[in-house]
């Protein structure tokens, strides 16, 4: 029994289409070998081979020249030198490491003579406060070094600038926003919004105290009377900093300006919290005439980005949503920063 003939037009239709495939595979090996493509894929190659090289490159050239410096005031290349460091957003890593790398360069460095801190933060951890005050105050009983607090400087932004010590001077700006003295634990209360929606917590821990500041429940006595004595011991070091470093404040002064408010440039003068008003420009004549210089180069440090830097804009890793905030408020964070929510700048 013979198969029924296939029409002409079922021939046709699959020769086409084996053409149609063929002509396909041919269009699309043209097209990867076109030279439009080549230089695309090796260009790509190019950068990608550049970008390893710089990477592996990086520490070498960072050991043999140090940190960037970027002429500010004065005359370029001039034997003495005023070194100016910028202390700018949340006192926390990675920046901390930064400032006291270009706190040492300058400390190390025999043609800096005088340093001037700049100052615009609002304040971040405890410990990288204290890291830093302690780096300044050997920074300063090796130079004079003077502040200049710009838009704010509060909470740990003040903290830091006590490292300067009795014979620094400290200027701000007109509009200058300083003060917030004391330390904050940031914490949420969520367990009316757990209820809600039925969302239980229940860590597995092996004390009553291993899941503190546990933001889906409400805090027990013994977990606030822990945290107060650690607050105490936090906000006890801020006001003897102060008082150790501010000629006309005592410990009851301090304690009694120590609320958390935000002081005006006008308030932190008549409190004794500053020394006067003035910019950058004026920070720097200071130390110049005090060092009786006549010719000078005041410049700035620029510490070298790194490559994530380069690439995403050293963005924040800090937490974007209210829920990312919640649950990282349940981890220990002392911070002497002036604000209840240390996440938004």
């Amino acid at each position: 029994m013979t198969s029924p003939p296939q029409s002409p037009s079922s021939n046709a239709t699959g020769t086409d289409a084996c053409h149609i495939v063929f002509h396909c595979d041919r269009a699309t090996i043209r097209m990867l070998y076109s030279p439009w493509v080549r230089r695309f894929f090796i260009g790509l190659l190019a950068v990608s081979l550049l970008l390893n090289v710089w990477y592996v490159w990086q520490p070498f050239a960072y050991r043999q020249s140090g940190i960037r410096e970027q002429h500010l005031h004065g005359t370029a290349g001039a034997r003495d030198r005023i070194a100016v460091i910028n202390f700018e957003g949340t006192i926390s890593p990675p920046f901390t490491g930064r400032w006291l790398r270009e706190l040492k360069q300058a400390q190390d460095d025999s043609s800096v003579l005088g340093v001037l801190l700049v100052i615009d933060s609002p304040g971040g951890f405890v410990a990288d406060s204290h890291q830093l005050y302690r780096e300044i105050q050997k920074l300063a009983k090796a130079k004079p070094v003077n502040v200049a607090m710009k838009r704010i400087a509060a909470s740990g932004g003040y903290y830091i600038a006590m490292g300067i010590g009795e014979r620094g001077r400290i200027y701000v700006e007109p509009t200058t926003w300083t003060g917030s003295i004391g330390v904050i634990i940031p914490r949420y209360n969520a367990t009316e919004l757990a209820q809600k929606f039925g969302v239980k917590s229940e860590p597995l821990v092996t004390g009553p105290l291993k899941d503190t500041l546990n933001p889906f429940r409400d805090m027990t006595d013994q977990e606030k009377t822990v945290w107060g004595a650690i607050m105490e011991d936090a906000f006890g070091r801020f006001v003897s900093v102060i008082a150790d470093n501010r000629v006309e404040l005592d410990d009851a002064a301090v304690r009694k300006l120590a609320t958390g408010q935000i002081y005006t440039a006008n308030q932190a003068i008549e409190e004794h919290l500053v020394d006067g008003i003035g910019y950058v420009e004026d920070a720097v004549d200071d130390l110049v005439q005090s060092l009786k210089l006549e010719a000078y180069d005041a410049f700035e440090y620029r510490s070298t980005p790194g490559l994530v830097d380069l690439l995403l804009g050293a963005e924040s890793s800090q937490p974007k949503t209210i829920s990312d905030q919640i649950l990282q408020a349940s981890v220990p964070q002392a911070m002497y920063y002036a604000s209840w929510n240390p996440w938004i700048p």
